[in-house]
This record gives C-alpha cells, sequence and structure tokens, in this order.
C-alpha cells in the first residue's frame, strides 16, 4: 500500500470551494468520476486517434504517453506575455547580452534524435524512460531541454546567441517541481585569429566588475578532472574561460545587485562541475538569504559539437571549377577551417531564478491566469509576490489498486506502476490545485496482480 500526502494550493489561488475533486477540509474524502484504476488505464494505454497538435498530425503507438493536460500548456506561450515574471527576467537576460541574437523554437515538439541521440545520450540514459519524459510516439516527444535546438542552431552559422523556450518533463507535484518549465541557454563563439579582441573585452569587463560591490570566490583550476580540450590551444581556452566568467558575473549581479541589502555586496561563488557538452565546466551559486542558491551551468563548448554543426568547417573543392555541376558535387568535401572556432555556453531555469527575484512561493502560479497574481507585475520591473488568499491548506487520504502490469507497452519492453503515473491521475483530475504528493507506503498486502496502493492528498 502507498499513501500520499497532497495539498491543495487554496492559500495561493483561493479556488478550492470551485473544485470538485479536491474538496474543501469540510468533505471527507477526494470524489473522482472514474475508479482510479480505469484513470491510469486511460493515461499510460495509447489512443487510437493521433495526436493534432499546432497543425501536425503524429500517429500514436506504444511509447504515447502525453496526456491533455499537458499538450494544453503548449498554447499558453509564457515567454511571450511582457508582463509576466517569466517574460519579464527573459528581457532582463537577453537586453544584457544584447549583441546576441535572441531564438524562440516555434513548436517543442522535436525527434528523439534531437532532444538525445544528436547530443550524445547513451541509449541506457535514465532520462529517456517513459517516466521521465513525454513521447508522441517512437519518434517525437516533448523537449526535456532547450539543448535539443542546440547542433541545429550552430549550423545556421550564428556565433552568439540566447535559445528560450519551454521543456517538458514528467515530474512530481510539489511547489517547486513542475511537467512543463522554461529554459535559457547562451553561447557565443569566435575565430582562433580573434584572440586580440578576446583579451581587451576581458580587460574591459574585469575593471567594470571591480567596480562593482560584488565578492567573486573562484577556486577552479584547470586539472585532469576539468581539463582544457586537447584540440584547444591553451592560450585560447583561457581567454574564453575568462569571457565566459566575467560575463556571467556581470550577468548575475544585473540580476541580484538591486535585491540585495543595502551595504552588503553581492557574493558569487563558482565551482568545478560535469557536463558532458562542456570542458572545462562549472556551476554558479549567488549567496542568497543565508544560503548558496545554485544559478546555472555552463563551461567550453565541447569541439565535437561545434564540428558536428560544421561550425568550424568550409565547404570547399577539390577539383578546378571547370569539372561539370555533377562532378563538382561529387568532388565536395569538408576542409578544417583555418580560423578554427572555439566558445563558451550556458544554461539556466528561468523559473528558479525568477521564484527568488519576484519571491513566488508556488511553480504553478506562473500558469495562473487569475487577475491578481497576473497585475501585480509590470514590464521591466522586478517586483515581490503579495499572497491572496485567505483559505487553508487542505489533507485528504486515498487508496486505490493498480491494474496489472502490462508487457505491450514501450515496444514489449513492459511497464511497471511509476510515482510520476500518479502524478500524472491526479494533475488530470485535480489539475494545479493540488500543492504536493508524499508517498507513505507501498505496499501494505501481498495480492496478485493488483498491490493495494493508498494516497493522501494535501
Amino acid at each position: 500500500m502507498w499513501t500520499t500526502k497532497t495539498r491543495s494550493i487554496s492559500t495561493l489561488l483561493g479556488q478550492c470551494s470551485r473544485c470538485r475533486y479536491v474538496s474543501t477540509a469540510s468533505r471527507p474524502r477526494i470524489e473522482a468520476r472514474l475508479p482510479l484504476h480505469t484513470q491510469l488505464r486511460r493515461i499510460s494505454t495509447p489512443a487510437s486517434s493521433p495526436y493534432q497538435i499546432l497543425d501536425q498530425t503524429y500517429k500514436r503507438d506504444t511509447y504515447s504517453n502525453t496526456p491533455p493536460a499537458i499538450l494544453s500548456k503548449i498554447d499558453r506561450r509564457l515567454l511571450h506575455h511582457p508582463s509576466h515574471p517569466l517574460s519579464i527576467l527573459r528581457n532582463i537576460i537577453e537586453s544584457h547580452f544584447s549583441t546576441h541574437t535572441s531564438l524562440t523554437p516555434s513548436s517543442p515538439i522535436v525527434s528523439v534524435w534531437q532532444n538525445f541521440d544528436e547530443l550524445g545520450f547513451p541509449p541506457d540514459h535514465p532520462g529517456r524512460s517513459l517516466t521521465d519524459s513525454y513521447y508522441l510516439n517512437k519518434e517525437y516527444m516533448l523537449r526535456t531541454h532547450t539543448s535539443a535546438h542546440e547542433v541545429e542552431t550552430y549550423r545556421k552559422g550564428l556565433d552568439r546567441w540566447l535559445i528560450s523556450a519551454d521543456v517538458y518533463r514528467r515530474d512530481e507535484i510539489d511547489a517547486s517541481h513542475y511537467p512543463v518549465f522554461h529554459q535559457m541557454e547562451g553561447t557565443q563563439v569566435w575565430p582562433s585569429s580573434d584572440i586580440t579582441e578576446i583579451k581587451e573585452l576581458n580587460a574591459k569587463l574585469q575593471k567594470e566588475l571591480e567596480s562593482c560591490p560584488l565578492i567573486i570566490e573562484d577556486e577552479t583550476t584547470i586539472s585532469s578532472t576539468n581539463p582544457y580540450q586537447p584540440t584547444h590551444d591553451p592560450e585560447l581556452a583561457e581567454e574564453v574561460t575568462k569571457h565566459l566568467k566575467h560575463s556571467l558575473n556581470s550577468l548575475i549581479y544585473r540580476l541580484f545587485g538591486s535585491q540585495q541589502m543595502e551595504g552588503e555586496p553581492l557574493r558569487v561563488r563558482w565551482i568545478e562541475a560535469f557536463f558532458p557538452f562542456t570542458s572545462p565546466s562549472y556551476e554558479v551559486e549567488v549567496w542568497w538569504n543565508g544560503e548558496w542558491l545554485e544559478l546555472l551551468g555552463c563551461g567550453v563548448v565541447q569541439q565535437k559539437t561545434l564540428d558536428q554543426a560544421g561550425m568550424s568547417y568550409l565547404r570547399s573543392l577539390s577539383r578546378p571549377s571547370s569539372l561539370p555541376y555533377s562532378d563538382k558535387k561529387q568532388c565536395q568535401r569538408l576542409m578544417p577551417d583555418q580560423s578554427h572556432k572555439a566558445g563558451w555556453a550556458f544554461g539556466l531555469g528561468l523559473e528558479r531564478i525568477a521564484m527568488v527575484l519576484f519571491n513566488i512561493p508556488d511553480i504553478r502560479l506562473f500558469w495562473s491566469n487569475d487577475k491578481r497574481f497576473l497585475n501585480q507585475f509590470k514590464s521591466g520591473e522586478i517586483t515581490k509576490f503579495q499572497p491572496y488568499s485567505k483559505y487553508p491548506p487542505c489533507y485528504k487520504d486515498m487508496s486505490f489498486w493498480v491494474p496489472p502490469i502490462s508487457s505491450d507497452t514501450a515496444g514489449g519492453k513492459g511497464k511497471v506502476f511509476h510515482e510520476n503515473d500518479y502524478c500524472e491521475i491526479v494533475r488530470e483530475v485535480a489539475g494545479d490545485l493540488v500543492e504536493n504528493l508524499t508517498l507513505v507506503r507501498f505496499p501494505v498486502l501481498s495480492i496478485p496482480h493488483y498491490p493495494p496502493i493508498l494516497s493522501t492528498i494535501k
């Protein structure tokens, strides 16, 4: 038996009395239109009708696990609402990197190849699991990170860009986790011939940072565990790394400096890290409200990523131009670019930073249509969120049985009931009124095929 605790976020949204499925404190239990094992089967078993998303059709198969509640978020486009906290934060970051090209992919649907294979994710990576990601079918899915667009953006020949987008992951239910959130990643790439320009930029940025009330704690070193890449000239790699650190230190000061208590310098800390797509790699933290808050990950882009996108190569002919066109095409080959490029990249979660800057206590509030939330914010301004509901939280327990394990899913690999499956059921029934789910026990009894599950809803 399995027990979860969930909580109505009536204290934030003030809608508990309007919800049929998550009751007020005076009602003893949750009401559901269908038995939970039937609801589970609805979510986990592919329907016959194809998905219709953004005027495109996607056939369903045994991998299909994206429910209507998730698909309904695609059209919300929170980053396009000027007075929304996420849009305000995005615009501040884009204005800081004013020379970068700002991009927003038109659709969150990508191929599995783009999302995983092209980026080198191994076949057994947990992110590929049906319990972790939303699939439309075996070939297409909702992107789990903005990096799914990284290689195709490099292929456009852009040397500096920012990508902001909504990403989707099957996740638990609580105040800091949501199945849809927003990421931003940015990059800047130079040819090695620009090393003098990079040095000049670094000197200028360092001088500007020295004039700010900012304490930078950076004890990172280049070592065998966090090395420069062997294909990079060490001098170029060092200057690229310096520019990365100066650029992000100034961004963090731009975001948090004005919010810091008067008279206290802002503290930023750099920590060595490991990411498969950068080397050297770092995580960056800021001292906030008495503790270190992780903000982002970053590093020098792996050269193989740039090579795969054609950033470090030029197309040329190995034979005279007098050859017929058909022969020319056959003779085309990729030649190394003599100006060999290298660059840095960073990635951050917009909700994580916005919740801190705007003092927003629950991640689901970003999706609220309540004017009492939306009218609190103005484009270009960081203001503190003011709670507006008087309703107390309400706790409920519930128990149910899971259906037999089926072997007819995900290409015959079978499917075991997962906690995220239950979160999907709750989300489909109660929407965003459920604040938290806590597993208490699973199972208590041993009955063939139907292990009992007990759940509590807060």
